[in-house]
């Protein structure tokens, strides 16, 4: 028996928590699995100058190109060029850091070491709000979107990771290559994603009874733009609802920001708190980061899952989002998305519960504005779409040719060398 139960506020973000019996069979696509244009990689990592601790999602952006990446948990990325480009500018940013810039040829060594040095911010440097001008300042914010972000249509090409884990264990990974139709940002039209490469690998030997599965796949990542879809978190009308406070100020490389501490006033139900980055002078969204109070178990499990089989309870426990936004020609837009969920599955009359971690993730590699025509035949993916289901499973070591990719972690790699490994043999 299924039961099914709303979805979050409108975000694709649920979960299908299914026995054995319940797993549906791969769905096979007609995808594209090698990519012949000459190309260079380089790879690095960037760390924090006086700790040497790994700076994890550091934008690293060939400067005139809208060709980019961006540095994963161990700080690790890699970045693939066209053969062609031999004399780029490589810039380097992170918030609270130095931006650095350095020559495609300081990429060409051996283990690239990018040291960032931390941005000092005088509180003086800032004209700085009164406490009771922070509902304002984020009122600015939402008034100037039209102003500040991509007013144009625009075809990005993005990296997308899903990975779902049963303790510290990877049970599930997918990865995909999209292109994603992005609307206007006072458009009323939702933004399209297609999926131009994918793989995928699902271990449910280590699942002991069920299997849980992430529907939405890159929408779930997507739907973070809060500038794109204010209604998943606060619309103008309804600023009301939060109480927004100053911390402590900051900067990217020179640009200084706002940093804006928010919570939800109403505490019934699950509620949203966080910090918007915004910066001084235009009032531009730079950065969100934010989470999902889940102490109210009942209401939260509804929002999230979708399915689960009888004599099983199954709650959130950890829900954390980022947004990142990025500059190009006086014009910010969409360019990293990041949620991380936390389940606790109990089985009726169990003593021990299992917990299961969510990750999607979604980097913008490159971009343009685009007029383009789109046929009403596109093969555009759904937002109920479940990514372990739908897409094709690793069928090729050299899947991703020249494409620009987020280095996986220490843990995810292991898995992938495993697959391949399996693929080889």
């Amino acid at each position: 028996m299924k039961a099914k139960i709303n979805t979050l506020q409108g975000f694709c973000f649920s979960v299908w928590l299914l026995t054995f019996l319940m797993v549906s069979p791969v769905t096979a696509k007609s995808l594209p699995t090698e990519n012949s244009d000459p190309y260079q990689s380089f790879k690095g990592q960037v760390i924090n100058a006086f700790t040497e601790d790994p700076i994890q999602s550091a934008h690293i952006n060939v400067k005139g190109t809208t060709i980019s990446t961006i540095s994963n948990s161990d700080g690790e990325f890699s970045l693939k060029l066209p053969e062609d480009m031999t004399d780029a500018l490589i810039s380097i940013s992170a918030l609270g850091y130095q931006t650095k810039e350095l020559q495609l040829d300081y990429f060409k060594r051996a283990n690239v070491i990018i040291a960032m040095q931390e941005s000092v911010q005088e509180l003086d440097e800032v004209s700085v709000y009164t406490k009771g001008d922070a509902t304002e300042l984020v009122r600015n914010m939402m008034y100037n979107r039209d102003e500040n972000y991509v007013s144009d249509k625009a075809l990005m090409t993005a990296f997308y990771r899903e990975t779902i884990k049963k303790g510290n264990r990877n049970i599930s990974l997918s990865e995909a290559v999209t292109e994603l139709h992005k609307q206007p940002y006072l458009s009323s039209k939702d933004d399209d994603i297609s999926i131009l490469k994918a793989r995928k690998s699902t271990d449910y030997k280590r699942l002991d009874t069920v299997a849980l599965k992430l529907r939405g796949g890159p929408f779930n990542a997507l739907y973070i733009d809060v500038m794109k879809y204010p209604q998943f978190l606060f619309d103008i009308d309804k600023l009301d609802k939060y109480s927004f406070t100053y911390d402590k100020p900051t900067k990217i490389g020179e640009r200084r920001l706002h940093v804006v501490n928010f919570k939800q006033n109403e505490r019934d139900r699950p509620w949203y708190f966080g910090k918007l980055f915004i910066d001084s002078e235009s009032f531009t969204l730079v950065k969100a980061v934010y989470s999902l109070n889940t102490d109210n178990r009942r209401v939260a499990s509804r929002m999230f899952t979708s399915k689960k089989p009888n004599g099983v309870r199954v709650h959130p426990d950890n829900i954390q989002y980022q947004v990142d936004y990025r500059e190009k020609d006086g014009k910010w837009f969409y360019s990293y998305g990041k949620a991380d969920l936390e389940f606790v599955v109990n089985w009726k009359h169990k003593i021990f519960n299992s917990r299961y971690k969510v990750h999607s993730e979604m980097a913008i590699t490159e971009w343009e504005k685009s007029n383009i025509i789109i046929s009403q035949n596109k093969d555009f993916i759904k937002p109920a779409i479940v990514m372990v289901d739908d897409i094709d499973g690793f069928a090729d070591v050299n899947f991703w040719g020249s494409n620009n990719i987020i280095e996986p972690d220490k843990s995810i790699q292991n898995a992938i060398e495993k697959i391949q490994r399996k693929i080889i043999d």
